[in-house]
């Protein structure tokens, strides 16, 4: 990519005169979307946000999918969204990106190969950046995106990650029973064999998104530009490891992380299943080199590791499946492993698919109970009605649907904290050297399961 000039940022507030004070005016623009994750983030709108969005990409399929589902969200009949997608199509998208200067918000989810450098020429231009996972996919884009923050600090912009997954309830309960010391008591220290913490993820290439069975597009086959999977979905259960085990503590990713073992492996696609996910009638020429003898396409997008953290044991796997049986879906497990007890999220048949936090205790005698009782009660201020049943390994936590929203509108919910990091400008100070820990942990990661094959 050229060589792109600076010009200052489109300064965050504006005056008006109507009102006589400042108001916050916050002007999304969205870059190159190839994923629907860019989309999600416009599923509501936002009383501080400018309805009308500026799209910079090249014209073809990943562009018309974005603007299809944004159409969708304006025509739904249930509290429909009035977005004005204003959009400019060609080759130098880029460029005319930063000559037109259209906002001060970039949203970025789509081709990883290269997001990672649209978001350092994004903050070296000035803008504010608000991007999708995984902002980096290699060793060399952890330095690129080390720049970028260092950039970032320096024009007092912010850059930051759409971590949906803190928003989960329960795992904002297993974060919340996890610092109750009379309930929990200490995390364990584990080992390779037994670590103390377990994230394990399953996810599917042909699923339903907002209704609707969703288009991959081509590429996202291609972990050259997709990102194998040991640094794409991993980047969230890293990012929760960070965020439950060591609460608003900063990670050094020097000193901090080790990474003790890693492995990854394919899933096979066949050619049908391939066009059914993405309506593509051909295979593209940059999967051919991963068809293997049968014919079908080999995606480097299975991975597991083992770390430490903190001297803490932890141990992250995502797999990847074509299709979730029916019924089913994506599913997620977490393990927290304290002296006292252990927090367990499972998301199997038992649960009915849906995610369940369950304690369990070696000693489920009533002096316990009552501890947890306590810690309940404490967590009702809160979360009101949160409540615990009795099961024969423990205890589990019972939450009302009200709580339970749907992972597309948690990006509604990461896009308020983000605007709320603009206006007041008061990102806590342990954010950003986490964010820098969590790509250095996948991408180190991904070099020690290369170096093991």
């Amino acid at each position: 990519m050229k060589q792109l000039f600076f010009r200052f940022a489109l300064p965050l507030l504006t005056f008006s005169p109507l009102f006589g004070a400042a108001q916050q005016n916050f002007k999304l623009i969205t870059l190159d979307p190839g994923h629907f994750h860019a989309a999600l983030v416009q599923k509501i709108m936002y009383p501080e946000v400018d309805p009308n969005v500026h799209v910079y990409a090249e014209a073809g399929n990943d562009l018309q999918l974005h603007l299809d589902r944004i159409k969708g969200y304006n025509n739904r009949i249930d509290n429909p969204t009035k977005w004005n997608q204003v959009v400019y199509e060609g080759k130098d998208f880029f460029q005319k990106m930063i000559s037109e200067r259209k906002g001060n918000v970039v949203v970025l989810a789509g081709n990883n190969r290269l997001k990672t450098n649209y978001i350092l020429s994004a903050v070296q231009n000035g803008f504010n950046v608000f991007a999708d996972k995984p902002m980096a996919i290699n060793k060399v884009g952890f330095e690129q995106l080390k720049k970028a923050f260092q950039v970032a600090n320096e024009k007092k912009l912010q850059l930051y990650d759409i971590m949906t997954e803190r928003y989960e309830i329960t795992t904002i309960l297993q974060r919340a029973l996890s610092m109750e010391p009379t309930v929990f008591g200490t995390l364990e220290k584990g080992s390779p064999d037994n670590p103390s913490v377990t994230k394990e993820s399953v996810h599917h290439f042909y699923k339903y998104v907002s209704g609707a069975v969703l288009t991959r597009p081509a590429w996202f086959f291609d972990v050259s530009q997709e990102g194998e999977g040991i640094v794409d979905v991993t980047t969230h259960l890293v990012d929760l490891i960070q965020w439950e085990c060591f609460p608003e503590k900063i990670i050094d990713y020097k000193k901090d992380i080790n990474i003790l073992n890693a492995t990854s492996w394919n899933t096979s696609i066949s050619p049908g299943d391939f066009t059914l996910v993405t309506k593509e009638k051909e295979i593209p020429g940059y999967l051919k080199n991963n068809i293997d003898k049968n014919g079908n396409i080999q995606v480097l997008c299975n991975g597991e590791f083992n770390y430490t953290i903190n001297g803490v044991h932890a141990k992250v796997s995502v797999i990847w499946n074509y299709k979730a049986p029916e019924g089913t879906g994506d599913t997620h497990y977490s393990l927290m492993r304290g002296t006292k007890s252990s927090l367990i999220i499972k998301q199997g048949k038992e649960e009915n698919f849906k995610p369940t936090l369950y304690v369990e205790t070696k000693e489920p005698n009533a002096a316990f109970e009552n501890q947890l009782l306590s810690a309940i009660n404490k967590i009702n201020k809160t979360y009101p009605g949160i409540s615990m049943k009795k099961n024969g390994n423990g205890w589990e936590i019972m939450i009302p649907d009200q709580y339970k929203e749907s992972h597309e509108t948690h990006f509604a919910r990461v896009m308020e904290k983000y605007l709320s990091y603009l206006k007041n400008n008061n990102m806590p100070s342990w954010e950003i050297p986490n964010m820098i820990a969590k790509y250095y942990t996948t991408t180190a990661a991904r070099e020690k399961a290369n170096q093991s094959k």
